[in-house]
């Protein structure tokens, strides 16, 4: 809830930045709204969005290079810097020859304090006589309450007009850094999530995988090397290391290794029914987003109750979504418990999956597309999975 809070925040931060800016355009080019007020929207509106894309991507020189121009262009200044809180990482504009030097004494100003500084005319002193530098407007790059570094507009001649939007300015390319900062938590989070579903792969199957295999070496060969083929193609899938995402054809081909073992295993006493229309295989899925539901079902609902059980998984084509769904008849779940899992609950979701998984699926597609479950003691499990066929920045690697 504090990442999404953080995420809409910096979003609003950035709209509020922008109509700002745009307001500032608009007075310094009419008093009025007529089609110059207008041109100059779409003129501030286009080089905002221009500066936004590699801000996304962090406070580094290359993405500070690209987006200094769009910055300069927005304030119609004479040259601008930008520093994180060691070196100056771009420069745009003129005089760079000859200034760079002391950008990072002019930085220092406004990282110490926190707070906007001016340097007026004549204290951006310079030899040349041509020079179109004469003054700056430092202002402070803040992520989350730290000073990143600072945003530098530097002028001919000082005005408050000049500070205010160079003040405005900083704020929106804050917000810009404070959503990159964003993805790149979520990005570490969901690699800590995936790690997390790798160790709950349950040593106790990895030992009656081997156990059964082992029992077929002597009784039927041929067997005993399908299965440790398919032990082996689980492993690895499991384990690989590139790629946030897969499809939903490696993910099933996944599961029916996982099954096939432990049918094996089960015998008579696990039957699998798996139906899957051939439009859903190549969507993009979160990688182990629906193996350890699969296997929660083995564990937690067949392995619980005597006599036979069966497992159905179903993916069908709903227009621009795909449906998945994993249904078991074990011995089911409190619906407490269950309430308490996907709330976060630890101690409750420790070795099952569940709330892994839902919170992965909210994070990748929103909260709309968290786990729907259906169950009850004693009456096995039904769990709905539903996946955008298509979105963006979703592709498997």
């Amino acid at each position: 809830m504090a990442v999404n809070t953080l995420m809409w925040l910096a979003v609003v931060l950035a709209l509020a930045t922008l109509l700002a800016l745009v307001i500032l355009r608009i007075v310094g080019t009419s008093r009025d709204f007529g089609t110059r007020a207008e041109r100059a929207t779409y003129e501030t509106l286009h080089t905002v969005w221009s500066a936004a894309p590699p801000l996304r991507a962090g406070l580094v020189p290359d993405t500070a290079r690209r987006a200094a121009k769009s910055l300069r262009e927005l304030l119609d200044i004479p040259a601008l810097a930008l520093t994180d809180d060691t070196r100056m990482l771009a420069w745009d504009g003129a005089g760079g020859d000859h200034h760079a030097d002391h950008v990072l004494d002019h930085a220092k100003l406004a990282m110490d304090t926190g707070r906007t500084q001016v340097l007026r005319d004549g204290r951006v002193t310079c030899a040349e006589p041509d020079c179109q530098v004469r003054s700056a407007v430092i202002a402070p790059l803040v992520v989350d309450g730290s000073v990143l570094g600072a945003l530098i507009a530097y002028g001919g001649h000082s005005s408050a007009s000049l500070a205010r939007a160079t003040n405005e300015l900083a704020r929106f390319v804050s917000g810009q850094l404070e959503l990159a900062e964003f993805d790149r938590s979520k990005r570490r989070l969901i690699e800590a999530e995936v790690r997390a579903l790798r160790a709950q792969i349950s040593p106790h199957f990895i030992f009656n995988s081997l156990t059964v295999i082992a029992s077929f070496v002597r009784t039927d060969q041929e067997r005993a090397r399908r299965l440790l083929l398919d032990f082996a193609d689980f492993t690895r899938y499991s384990f690989r290391r590139h790629g946030d995402f897969t499809t939903l054809a490696d993910e099933l081909r996944s599961i029916d290794q996982y099954l096939t073992l432990q049918r094996a295993r089960f015998g008579e006493r696990l039957t699998v029914t798996l139906e899957v229309a051939p439009e859903v295989l190549p969507v993009a899925v979160p990688f182990l987003c629906l193996q350890p539901l699969v296997e929660n079902a083995v564990r937690h609902g067949l392995e619980g109750r005597p006599g036979a059980g069966h497992i159905t998984i179903t993916a069908a084509d709903s227009g621009l979504e795909a449906h998945i769904t994993i249904e078991d008849d074990g011995v089911g779940m409190d619906p407490e418990k269950l309430r308490r899992i996907l709330g976060g609950d630890t101690e409750e979701s420790a070795g099952i999956g569940l709330g892994n998984v839902d919170e992965r699926l909210r994070q990748v597609y929103g909260d709309e597309y968290g786990l729907v479950v259906e169950t009850a003691p004693g009456a096995g499990a039904k769990i709905h999975v539903r996946v955008p066929k298509y979105r963006a920045g979703v592709h498997a690697g």
